[in-house]
Order: structure tokens, then C-alpha cells, then sequence
């Protein structure tokens, strides 16, 4: 019984600090050095959430630009079942399932160059990303202006804006978020009505 009392003794500190103290820091830590992120990076607009910009979403509309394919389970980007496909290079189902995209994409786009960026063909490891590189969207930037009858010229600046390069070149690529670009787009009538 005497080792026993120093023993529940410490448990019931280690609980205290690690199940109480611990996370009340973190999470208030956070609140007050990141309370964006630590609130998941939601997209608000007119008092409505319109999603996260850490989560992509599944556009197919003409008029949107499409994110990098997800392969998680049930239904694209969910956030339940996030994960790679988990095909080797080398497995014959990943060929089709890259065939299948590439005659949808070449469909979808005709006047597109023909050297289709990779990311439009592959998920990534999360199947929720919500990012690609400014060449993946200049790629369909033609399909774009057309379904919405504005010159390439105004949809070209607009993914100007909305494309974020790293504080180094070294340490990341310049990427755009498709959520807020797409986000972006739909404000563009409004816009041109404000000036």
C-alpha cells in the first residue's frame, strides 16, 4: 500500500497536466496566435461558410477551375475517408484511371495545349488538396473565360491575384488556391458593376 499512494498520487497529477493543463495552453495558444487555422480556415461569405481553404472541392462546372483529382472513399474530398490511392505506378487500374481523366480533361478543354500538368491527372496523398501550380490553371484558363463570356486577358489577371508565392524560392512553389480563385470568379459581375 505505501508504493501505491505515491503512485495514484502521481497519476492523478500527470492527468491533471497532461489531460487538462496540456491542451487548455495549446488550444488557447492557438486561439491566440493562429485562430484562423485553429478554426479551420473557413471560408465565410455573407455569413455563410462556403468551405475551407485547407479542403478542396469538387468543381465541373465549365465555368470553375478543377483542383487536382481526389481519391478518397464515398465521395471526392471527403474529409472521413482522406488518403491516397495507393497504386503503384506500375498497376494497370491506375493506368485506366489516368487514361479516363485525360480524354475527360481533352474533352472538357479542346483548345488547351496538349501537355496536360500531371496534378490535373494524379491525386495527391491527402485527396483533399485544395492547391495547384499556376501552370495547372493556366491550362484551363481558355475553357474558363469562354463559359463565362470574359476575355482571357481579365481571367489571366485574376489568377495573377490569386496566386501565392513563397517569402523563398527555395523553400516552396508559387501555388493557387482553387477555392478562392473560383470564389473570386463568381464575385467578378459584382465587381465590374461596383467600379
Amino acid at each position: 500500500m505505501a508504493t501505491l499512494r505515491p503512485a495514484l498520487r502521481l497519476l492523478i497529477v500527470l492527468t491533471l497536466i497532461t489531460g487538462g493543463l496540456y491542451p487548455l495552453v495549446t488550444t488557447l495558444s492557438a486561439q491566440w496566435c493562429f485562430a484562423q487555422q485553429a478554426n479551420g480556415s473557413l471560408i465565410i461569405e455573407q455569413g455563410q461558410i462556403r468551405g475551407s481553404s485547407l479542403i478542396g472541392q469538387n468543381f465541373t462546372a465549365a465555368k470553375y477551375f478543377q483542383g487536382r483529382p481526389s481519391a478518397t472513399a464515398g465521395s471526392p474530398y471527403n474529409t472521413m475517408a482522406s488518403g491516397g490511392s495507393n497504386l503503384a505506378g506500375s498497376n494497370p487500374e491506375l493506368d485506366q484511371q489516368i487514361k479516363t481523366r485525360v480524354a475527360a480533361l481533352r474533352a472538357a478543354n479542346p483548345l488547351a495545349p496538349s501537355g496536360i500538368p500531371i496534378e490535373l491527372l494524379t491525386t495527391s496523398a491527402s485527396g483533399l488538396d485544395p492547391q495547384l501550380t499556376p501552370s495547372a490553371i493556366l491550362w484551363q484558363v481558355t475553357r474558363v473565360a469562354q463559359a463565362r463570356n470574359l476575355p482571357v486577358g481579365q481571367v489571366l489577371q485574376l489568377v495573377a491575384e490569386q496566386t501565392s508565392t513563397p517569402l523563398v524560392n527555395f523553400i516552396g512553389n508559387p501555388v493557387v488556391n482553387v477555392i478562392e480563385l473560383n470564389l473570386a470568379l463568381d464575385d467578378l459581375p459584382s465587381r465590374a458593376t461596383d467600379e
